[in-house]
């Protein structure tokens, strides 16, 4: 009987061990799943005050995997560029139309860094804006690659760069790049804070080191929408003058209302036997390089309107001859990108020798061919865009750009396709 009694005991003291571990275990268990809560708690805590911060500066959206952060570079231009593990190495540089300015640019340099969150930093140029505009495609040109040099100096990192010109930022920046052209900037820097000057063998090494780039960048895309290549003064070059003669010839008269800016676009600056500046852009000259810095790119588009464009036509936007335009009956939509209808891939370049035809006496007609033949002598991928159909048909010219987001919406697939051929 004792032996049962003991066997028992033992028994129901196993039994209380056994609750009682099981207690502590739950115990445990709780602690462990409160603390997590509270740990989750805080995070949570944590997150939403992070949001609400963010959300109160207006240069930080939180509404992607990566926030982009605006930065401000003075006199109203801004970087902008994704927060994430990675520093950037390929630049884009976006610049605006005439009386424009880096706003112009918010919507798409956010959908680039949404699309390319690691790899690139958007520098929307802000150093021609308004009424700065008016003060002719060689002053913006230079004062564009001052800012260009100013960003790539800040950044260290950057290894490539890229062009986007909206109108008649599509020229300034043609200039713009011509004053970049394979040229050692960081000697002139050293030199103009006192530094030792390089002697000659190491400045002829530096020149072949540049040699082919832009800024000391390797060059891949040059972007234009809705640019006048060839300027304003030609036939039909303008559709708001339906083709008339008569006010084609009063604007050329008058372009003086639009500064230096006008008289460039307008072919009638040509003076002291000099032909006009856009016409000596399609050359290389042994200060400016043009078509050399153009061809340094790995591609080059030009976006341009079929239609609806007020302010600059179809044949100069697109660089082709009004006989080489595709017929509109031949345009088809596209369903990824609605508002694309045609898009002429980029071909073989005409040889120089084809191309190298001078002009006396700078008649327009002459000069419009001479222009083509040079900027076609390099390869053009050539991107038809229509907004037929849309309320924001009207507006096209800033549409193409979307320029306000509210007023030129229908405009964004264009700069998907902008995005989605962009090179990195």
């Amino acid at each position: 009987m004792g032996s049962v009694e003991e066997e028992m005991k033992e028994d129901s003291k196993a039994v209380e061990d056994s609750n009682l571990e099981m207690g502590s275990e739950k115990k445990e268990n709780r602690a462990e799943m409160q603390k997590k809560g509270n740990k989750d708690k805080r995070k949570k805590k944590l997150k939403q005050r992070r949001n609400f911060i963010l959300r109160r500066f207006s240069c930080i959206r939180m509404d992607d995997e990566y926030p982009t952060v605006d930065e401000p570079t003075g006199e109203g231009s801004f970087n902008m560029q994704a927060v994430t593990d990675r520093t950037p190495t390929h630049l884009i540089v976006m610049v605006n139309g005439i009386i424009g300015s880096a706003q112009n640019w918010r919507y798409v340099a956010k959908q680039f860094v949404k699309a390319y969150p690691k790899d690139v930093l958007v520098h929307c140029s802000e150093s021609n804006s308004a009424m700065l505009t008016f003060d002719g495609v060689d002053v913006m040109g230079k004062r564009l690659a001052d800012e260009v040099l100013s960003v790539v100096q800040k950044h260290p990192n950057l290894q490539k760069i890229s062009f986007l010109g909206h109108s008649l930022g599509g020229l300034v920046t043609r200039y713009a790049i011509a004053v970049l052209y394979g040229k050692d900037f960081t000697r002139k820097s050293h030199e103009e804070n006192g530094d030792c000057k390089l002697d000659e063998s190491k400045e002829s090494l530096s020149e072949d080191k540049y040699k082919g780039k832009i800024a000391g960048l390797d060059p891949v895309n040059f972007i234009t929408s809705a640019t006048p290549h060839l300027g304003s003064r030609g036939h039909k070059q303008v559709p708001l003058f339906c083709g008339l003669y008569t006010l084609e010839k009063v604007a050329s008269h008058t372009a003086g209302i639009l500064g230096r800016t006008g008289k460039h676009l307008f072919l009638t600056d040509g003076h002291d036997g000099k032909p006009p500046l856009l016409f000596q852009m399609v050359n290389d000259s042994e200060d400016l390089q043009f078509i050399s810095a153009l061809q340094s790119f790995k591609q080059r588009v030009a976006y341009a309107n079929v239609r609806y464009d007020h302010l600059v036509g179809w044949s100069t936007s697109s660089l082709r001859r009004r006989n080489e335009l595709p017929k509109r009956r031949n345009l088809l939509k596209n369903d990824k990108y609605p508002h694309i209808v045609n898009v002429e891939t980029a071909k073989t370049a005409i040889s120089q020798e084809e191309t190298d035809v001078r002009v006396e006496g700078f008649r327009i007609a002459d000069m419009e061919e001479v222009m083509l033949r040079s900027l076609t002598k390099l390869s053009w991928e050539r991107v038809d865009v229509s907004f037929k159909g849309s309320k924001q048909r009207y507006f096209a010219h800033t549409t193409i750009q979307v320029q306000s987001h509210c007023m030129n919406s229908d405009g964004a697939d264009v700069i998907q396709h902008m995005i989605d051929n962009f090179q990195l």
